[in-house]
């Protein structure tokens, strides 16, 4: 048996997927249109003696772009984080937006997603009222958080209308803007795919947008209706960023709150990483660092679970799909209950095997919809409906 030192090792990735690479670059990304500044394929550079994985990818990355309009020549970012692929990296930035104006509601979540690639600053139907006031039923706003590489419009585009109509103020915005250049990986080149820059970063954007829904409505405190990786974010914020004080429930659909396996194809690379040979750092320029650190067994994870899930003061929901295909195995998304903090973990077929929702049409369930109406308010008569909601297409329990 032929026995290949790690050091070795090491270098090898760079240099059985460099063709691959480029050309996936290239071709991945001339796809999505002309106006990206990508240059045809080019000869891949040879590596720089002595640099890392990460660093001759991100050369490899380079060598496709074109100069800037103002003769600027883009460089990719290498995270310098820990060798884990854990750490928030002191390359990776990200920031926060309002959103425009308002889209159409829309009941399947493909539909919101092609409206969300030509308006991806929309807000959903029936968020961001300037003028509501919270009522004496209803006195929290909610704030709806997205996910990673999904922005507030593809992903609330059916959900916020329906609870703005039982009358509730609804507020959302986007966080974890962060660019292929700026650490945020390949998903930013689509338009409006957010939520990419590190989770601790989100969380404090969470807590800014908080205070100004707060100061807006005059509310003391919010409710939050979370999905993926909003989940953890929004728990980031209860925990380190001062959010306990300012909110009454936590939902979360989907969320990714212990990690995600990736059908196991996370774990090993997690456990390869743990073992000397960085595989997700490799791949961290690619798809970005909230990807990277949503990856089981993360340093984020550690420190946001150490003292258990939740916080007390806080009321949670969490909700499941045995056919989330992201966050999984599904139970992970599910919290433990603390001192003075309840919890309701729901599998959403339980009682409902027809819905079929995945990770992303989730949010486009009518079950799912009367789940996050209930948790708003357990004295509220919406009836908890099961209808077929197919799978990767969504609508809003029909076709």
């Amino acid at each position: 048996m032929r026995v290949v030192s790690l050091a070795r090792a090491r270098h090898r990735p760079i240099d059985r997927l460099r063709s691959v690479f480029t050309a996936a670059v290239v071709a991945g990304v001339t796809v999505l249109g002309a106006t990206h500044a990508i240059a045809p394929a080019a000869a891949a550079p040879e590596p720089t003696a002595g640099a890392s994985v990460e660093q001759q990818l991100a050369d490899l990355i380079a060598a496709g772009l074109r100069p800037a309009p103002d003769g600027r020549r883009p460089q990719p970012i290498v995270d310098t984080g820990s060798s884990s692929g854990s750490g928030s990296g002191s390359a990776a930035r990200s920031h926060a937006s309002r959103v425009i104006g308002e889209g159409p509601e829309a009941s399947a979540f493909l539909a919101a997603f092609v409206n969300g690639l030509s308006h991806p600053d929309a807000a959903p139907a029936g968020a961001n009222k300037p003028d509501c006031r919270p009522s004496a039923e209803h006195p929290r706003p909610v704030v709806l958080v997205h996910g990673t590489w999904l922005n507030a419009y593809d992903t609330f585009a059916y959900l916020s209308p329906r609870i703005a109509r039982e009358g509730y103020c609804v507020f959302t915005f986007n966080f974890g803007r962060s660019s292929l250049f700026e650490g945020g990986g390949l998903g930013p080149l689509l338009p409006g795919r957010y939520g990419v820059g590190p989770m601790e970063d989100s969380a404090r954007q969470l807590r800014d947008y908080v205070d100004t829904v707060l100061a807006a409505t005059g509310a003391e405190k919010v409710d939050i209706v979370a999905h993926s990786q909003g989940g953890p974010v929004s728990s980031q914020y209860l925990k380190f960023e001062g959010g306990a004080d300012k909110v009454g429930k936590l939902i979360s659909f989907g969320g990714t709150n212990h990690g995600t396996s990736l059908m196991g194809m996370a774990t090993l690379g997690r456990l390869m990483t743990n073992l000397g040979l960085n595989i997700l750092g490799f791949y961290r320029p690619l798809i970005g660092q909230a990807n990277i650190q949503q990856v089981v067994g993360s340093e984020f994870y550690a420190n946001l679970n150490r003292d258990g899930d939740t916080v007390p003061g806080i009321e949670y929901t969490a909700v499941g799909t045995r056919h989330d295909q992201i966050s999984n195995p599904f139970e992970w998304t599910f919290l433990r209950p603390g001192p003075d903090a309840p919890v309701q973990n729901i599998t959403l077929q339980d009682g409902c095997e027809q819905d079929m929702s995945d990770h992303l049409t989730l949010m486009y369930s009518p079950r799912v919809a009367a789940i996050a109406l209930r948790a708003l308010d357990p004295q509220t008569s919406i009836e908890l409906t099961c209808t077929f909601n197919p799978w990767m297409i969504g609508g809003g329990g029909s076709l």
